[in-house]
């Protein structure tokens, strides 16, 4: 089973792009972020064409989150308890519960809305925190967040901004210590794994990056992954989004 989070940077913008990967790598699933459309624009469609439901959960030019499954879609859940925000949507397809997640930037420590990124964490925390836990649980999407000096190109260049602070990497360990694992980091303990890459100043050919794009499993879920990877030659060509594709393979039969 293939399961893939990617924060597109508007699916309007980008769909030919998705369209072509989705048929060259078929994932069972996909969780998408900042589709940047309204529901009544999103390409439900289009996605049925390629063999997927879908769940999407919009705000027009803003935020936007998805859901897209060609193994069942059932228990919709959109949103986040207190939010307003199009940053949260989670669905059960096949043997999983999936949270598709795009978190807040916060934009600078000073901010108002750095403070709102840490309440939408903690809110997902103590969403997480109540789940059945009996459930197979996958939390993935854009945390714009690197948890650690290792997700960063240069952790000194970005001292004092958002992204790396205290406050945020703490968020994000007590989200996992909810009973989730971060799967990239798991299987690649000592490798960079970035997902993000700035438009400017030649970022990405300098490999100026950030681990930001994470996902986030159960133990029985890790227990059966065989993959977690980076697919980073999407953000290379033709208005390309700034985040890659994470990808998720598992060995279904090793859930049950």
């Amino acid at each position: 089973m293939r399961v893939a989070t990617w924060n597109v940077n508007s699916l309007g913008a980008r769909w030919p792009r998705v369209a072509h990967w989705v048929r060259e790598h078929s994932p069972d699933v996909l969780m998408i972020q900042e589709t940047k459309q309204s529901d009544d624009r999103f390409p439900y469609a289009e996605f049925a064409e390629l063999g997927y439901e879908s769940a999407h959960l919009g705000q027009g030019q803003w935020n936007g989150v998805a859901i897209v499954s060609r193994v069942g879609l059932r228990d919709v859940a959109p949103g986040l308890a207190g939010d307003d925000e199009a940053r949260h949507i989670a669905a059960t397809c096949g043997p999983l519960r999936l949270h598709s997640c795009y978190v807040p930037n916060g934009r600078a420590l000073d901010d108002p809305h750095y403070e709102y990124k840490l309440r939408w964490l903690d809110s997902l925390r103590d969403a997480l925190a109540a789940r059945d836990e009996s459930e197979r649980t996958v939390v993935a999407g854009d945390f714009n967040v690197a948890p650690s000096d290792l997700d960063c190109w240069d952790p000194a260049a970005l001292a004092g901004q958002t992204h790396v602070s205290e406050p945020e990497r703490r968020a994000i360990g007590e989200i996992e210590a909810t009973g989730l694992i971060d799967l990239a980091r798991e299987l690649h303990p000592s490798e960079p794994c970035f997902t993000w890459w700035d438009y400017r100043r030649s970022s990405y050919a300098r490999d100026w990056g950030l681990r930001i794009d994470l996902v986030l499993v159960d133990a029985a879920v890790a227990a059966a992954s065989t993959a977690c990877w980076v697919d980073r030659a999407e953000r290379e060509g033709d208005k390309p989004s700034d985040h890659a594709p994470v990808v998720l393979d598992l060995d279904e039969q090793r859930l049950s």
